[in-house]
């Protein structure tokens, strides 16, 4: 086990997701210490260590609507935890991560070890679109005006590539609604952002 795997599995606990209890997830706490992974002058947020609101919302969704993925190959875009690409792996997808961040990738492969399935890590950039792919599945992509000015005009080439998209985003101010069609919203509760609450929910868009 590498250095980034051995801290998450010492210092993050493995917690059930509370609107997924059958998925666990290495999950920040107050004692965690993250600041001991930082590398660097100017290291990435642990987004990785935490569940969000959109990447909630397209797991409950997958969740009510199985046959979007079973059998299909899905990349987890942004993945984070693996929280999305987990919850389609258990229902029959053929799943791929990406993400940038290195600790984030160590615990997607700790996160999937633990449910019981495979979610290989692939390198993705956001100049060409990805091949070998039916369905991306984009939870919380929209999360700063730099990113959404990149992310927008790729995904939607990945539409008229053929591959079905879904974004999962609690309609935050960079998310282009206005270019996108929402297909169902889910309570997601209190999860780990500043505008957080009790009654948060996330939504599922497709790309127009």
């Amino acid at each position: 086990m590498d250095r980034r795997s051995a801290f998450i599995v010492e210092h993050l606990r493995l917690d059930p997701v509370p609107s997924l209890p059958d998925i666990v997830l290495y999950t920040a706490h107050p004692g965690s210490r993250l600041s001991l992974l930082a590398e660097g002058d100017d290291p990435p947020a642990p987004y990785w260590a935490y569940q969000w609101a959109g990447g909630l919302a397209l797991a409950q969704h997958f969740r009510a609507h199985p046959e979007l993925v079973a059998g299909r190959r899905v990349l987890d875009l942004g993945a984070g935890s693996g929280l999305v690409g987990i919850a389609a792996a258990k229902l029959g997808a053929k799943v791929s991560a990406a993400e940038m961040d290195p600790n984030g990738q160590a615990a997607i492969g700790l996160n999937a070890a633990a449910n019981g399935v495979a979610v290989p890590l692939v390198a993705v950039g956001l100049a060409e679109v990805p091949e070998g792919f039916d369905l991306i599945a984009a939870g919380d992509v929209f999360y700063n005006p730099d990113v959404a000015t990149l992310m927008l005009p790729f995904l939607r080439a990945c539409v008229a590539a053929g591959i079905d998209v879904l974004i999962g985003d609690p309609d935050r101010r960079d998310l282009p609604v206005e270019q996108l069609a929402l297909v169902a919203s889910y309570a997601v509760g209190d999860v780990g952002d500043a505008r957080s609450s009790a009654d948060r929910v996330g939504s599922v868009y497709r790309v127009i």
